[in-house]
Parts: C-alpha cells; sequence; structure tokens
C-alpha cells in the first residue's frame, strides 16, 4: 500500500526502498529504536539521514475469544452507532431549524439497529470459516538504526555518551544517603583524633 498524493498529477510514485548506510546499533524493539533516535536528535544529529529498519517480520494474530452471535450483534450495534452519532450531529449542525437533539438519539439507535442487524447477518454467513476473534499486528525481531557512512561515528559517539550519562546517573541514584546514626566516612587522607 502507497501514500500517494492526490495533488500530485500523474508523476509515478517513487518504489520504496530500503535505506542505504551503516548499522549504528541493533535493538530488540522499537521503543528502545526510537529513543536512540530520540537522544539522537536532543544532541542536534542531523535525524534526516536516520533510518530504523525491522527485520525478520512476523505476523501475530492474538485470539481474543470465540464470536458468537451476541458478540457480532454487539459488535455491529456498536459501529452502527458511531455511525448513527455521525449523521445525527451532521444534521444537527447543519440543518437551521426543527432539529433537536431528540433527532441525534433516533439516529444513534436507528444506526445501532442497522448495525445489529447487519452484524448477526455477516456472522451467520462466514461462521463456520471463522469462529473467532483476533487482533493482528506486525512486529520484528530486531530493528537497526541506520545512517549515512560518513555519520556513522558521530552517532555512535553521541548513543555511547548518552549510554555513559544513564549508566552513572544510575549508579549515583543507587547509592544510599548516610542517615542518622550511620557511620560517617572518614577521609584516609586525614589523621584521625586519638582518644586521649
Amino acid at each position: 500500500m502507497s501514500n500517494q498524493n492526490p495533488f500530485a498529477g500523474r508523476r509515478p510514485a517513487a518504489s520504496p526502498v530500503l535505506p542505504r548506510g551503516e548499522i549504528v546499533a541493533t535493538y530488540d524493539t522499537y521503543a528502545e529504536a526510537q529513543n536512540a533516535v530520540a537522544v539522537l536528535a536532543r544532541a542536534d544529529f542531523p535525524v534526516k539521514s536516520l533510518s530504523i529498519v525491522g527485520n525478520d517480520l512476523k505476523t501475530v494474530e492474538n485470539v481474543t475469544g470465540r464470536m458468537t452471535y451476541a458478540r457480532a450483534a454487539l459488535a455491529g450495534a456498536a459501529s452502527g452507532a458511531w455511525l448513527g452519532v455521525f449523521f445525527g450531529l451532521l444534521m444537527f449542525i447543519f440543518v437551521a431549524t426543527g432539529v433537536n437533539l431528540a433527532l441525534v438519539v433516533a439516529a444513534v439507535l436507528i444506526g445501532a439497529g442497522f448495525g445489529m442487524l447487519f452484524g448477526i447477518v455477516t456472522y451467520s454467513v462466514n461462521r463456520r470459516r471463522r469462529d473467532f476473534t483476533s487482533t493482528m499486528q506486525v512486529i520484528a525481531s530486531n530493528y537497526q538504526v541506520i545512517v549515512d557512512g560518513e555519520l556513522v561515528n558521530r552517532a555512535r559517539n553521541v548513543l555511547s555518551g548518552a549510554a555513559d550519562a544513564a549508566a552513572t546517573e544510575a549508579v549515583v541514584e543507587t547509592q544510599p544517603e548516610p542517615g542518622f546514626g550511620d557511620p560517617v566516612p572518614v577521609d584516609p587522607g586525614v589523621d584521625e583524633p586519638r582518644p586521649t
């Protein structure tokens, strides 16, 4: 599927191509790759030269439940009600006289009724082919941040500096503060007073 500009005229759309360059880093999740790009953006790195590439794409379908006539009717009623809200509000806004909120409520109920009917009919036709509900998503095994070859060292330096700063911050946060009654650390270079 392509995102073509409707105002572009008759120029042929450019085919998608894999970005060229060198791999700055590889991450297990998309959020980590996004975070790396955000770190580079905060460091005034030319982010137009970056790309995030997902490798080894897989389609994952999570089964959420068993489809029944009640679920089909409920899902159809919900989608029909939204359509009723849309048409009811359009009439409420654009028709100047004689339209009140009762008409919007009526449009919602009529939309829900037609949606319910459509959902039940659709389920009864497709019943033996698909008796479950599910959600689908496409995930990758890893995500690579890719940059132009002449900028790869700069990107790695920025990311390693951010990682070093995060590690230092974590160490500082984990050191406990001395509390009341805790022994006070003594500097080894200072002579301790001797008891007399």
